[in-house]
């Protein structure tokens, strides 16, 4: 046995203890002969491969047909079947000068070579049409604002659309890292989505000032916010333009209520506790609410809808995106 032979040898042996971990092997050491039977039948073994070559054959009735459908040359196809053959110690196939014809033997090892080929195919169009069907849990990440006044309402469209979807909604006014799939989609406010994600903006987000009707407020031009009583965002509410929007204009001193959210502000203006800015397609359906004068243009953001790009052609996140971008929000528009 040389140096190759005895490698082949040893790692077939490998193959088998890791095959039966609980197999008593103890009758090989006083019977070396037993090991080399053993060593021999694992030898003789066929994979995928050698069926795949005997496959090929058969339907192309020749080397070259078959090298042809392997991306292989004739050569290399004339190696393999030789090497299937020796293996097995039986002849395969009759070799005609117009191509090779199936043995007896070569029938069998054929006909098992189509059942794993067909169920090898089975296999994979169902793994796949698993992911052909919009089905499954899909994580949103939004804030909670949004969720409120644009997603939510959205939602029960998507479950008409797409039943088998399933929305696992994460409402958090910290961005969400989906480079590290803390969510599949996020709908975020942002002038400048990260670069190296995907998406779509959906809209712009308009904002304005607001007051309770009960408080019977006209419309006072700029100059005069400053007298009213103020409800704004508290020191660790993370909306730095608001923050610096309401400085420039004197408007943090008039403030008589703070509050780290959005949606906080807005209960707190319903109350009749003062007045804020909100975004519009929270503020302009609700009845009990008055805006005061214009929009404020230079604070409106673009409202995106992102993903990471390994997800955006999974169909349950595919799916998303598409109704997503296919909705027409009329508060954004």
């Amino acid at each position: 046995m040389n140096m190759n032979d005895m490698g082949v040898h040893l790692r077939a042996f490998h193959g088998f203890i890791q095959d039966r971990p609980n197999t008593d092997l103890s009758f090989l050491l006083c019977r070396p002969n037993s090991l080399k039977a053993e060593l021999s039948k694992m030898n003789n073994r066929l994979d995928w491969n050698d069926f795949q070559t005997v496959l090929w054959i058969s339907e192309a009735g020749t080397l070259s047909g078959a090298a042809h459908r392997a991306g292989a040359s004739h050569p290399t196809m004339f190696r393999r079947i030789n090497a299937v053959e020796e293996r097995l110690g039986v002849r395969l196939f009759e070799r005609f000068r117009t191509g090779y014809r199936l043995t007896a033997a070569g029938e069998e090892v054929a006909a098992t070579a189509r059942e794993m080929e067909s169920l090898a195919n089975t296999t994979e169009r169902r793994v796949a049409g698993r992911d052909l069907r919009p089905s499954g849990i899909v994580r949103l990440a939004t804030t909670d604002t949004l969720f409120h006044g644009v997603v939510a309402p959205q939602i029960a469209r998507l479950r008409h659309a797409e039943p088998e979807i399933v929305l696992e909604v994460a409402v958090s006014n910290e961005i969400t890292n989906l480079s590290v799939r803390e969510a599949d989609i996020a709908i975020r406010p942002t002038m400048a989505p990260e670069e190296h994600l995907v998406g779509r903006r959906l809209g712009s987000i308009r904002q304005a000032v607001y007051g309770a009707q009960s408080l019977g407020l006209g419309e006072p031009d700029r100059q005069k916010w400053a007298t009213l009583p103020w409800v704004g965002p508290s020191a660790t509410m993370s909306y730095p333009q608001l923050h610096v929007w309401m400085r420039k204009l004197g408007l943090d001193r008039s403030c008589i209520c703070k509050t780290d959210s959005v949606l906080g502000m807005h209960a707190a203006v319903r109350a009749g506790i003062g007045v804020a800015l909100l975004p519009c397609y929270i503020a302009e359906s609700d009845a009990d609410l008055r805006r005061l004068g214009t929009e404020v243009e230079e604070l409106a953001t673009d409202l995106w809808m992102l993903t990471h790009p390994d997800l955006r052609h999974t169909a349950r996140v595919r799916a998303v995106l598409e109704f997503f971008s296919n909705t027409r929000i009329a508060s954004l528009q």
